[in-house]
């Protein structure tokens, strides 16, 4: 026969206590009630990441303008992005579609809500400048303006996009 300590002893092993469980379910209210809103608010953190594509795309397309000595040109409207370069070097038209640097032909945001204002072409020139015209006559410095995060910076002098 068991003594009456035996039995105590399987009893108080065998599962959780009404307090504990109590302080496990407070615990989970708790924790959905502050992290669940903040995991679903990923507005702010797509438009990061649409900022840091196009400014991504931006340099892409400095740079194969320098590689390939060809004028290239980044058509930005409200929701999308896309690059073309010149066929020929000293040809002022950007007719030849390139695909961006993740290898897409267009850099479209995730959320719809997200968009870059206004809508313009950059033409990047075969020595890296940015200019308002294809001719390469006027460079272009500004901010260009992405929902939800800090502006994009375009310094046409220097080529400098930050």
């Amino acid at each position: 026969m068991e003594t009456k300590a035996k039995i105590r002893r399987r009893r108080t092993s065998a599962g959780v206590t009404l307090i504990e469980l109590v302080v496990v379910i407070i615990l989970l209210g708790i924790l959905s009630a502050v992290a669940l809103p903040k995991m679903m608010n990923t507005s702010a953190f797509d438009s990061v990441v649409f900022r840091d594509a196009l400014v991504a795309t931006l340099r892409y397309a400095q740079k194969t303008a320098v590689s390939h000595r060809r004028l290239t040109c980044v058509h930005i409207e409200a929701q999308r992005a896309s690059i073309s370069i010149a066929t020929a070097h000293g040809s002022t038209a950007c007719s030849a579609a390139l695909p961006g640097p993740d290898g897409k032909p267009d850099l479209i945001p995730r959320n719809s809500a997200i968009n870059a204002a206004p809508a313009r072409t950059i033409y990047f020139q075969p020595n890296g400048d940015i200019t308002e015209d294809p001719a390469g006559t006027t460079h272009r410095t500004e901010a260009l303006a992405v929902t939800g995060t800090n502006s994009i910076q375009i310094a046409g002098a220097t080529g400098y996009v930050q």
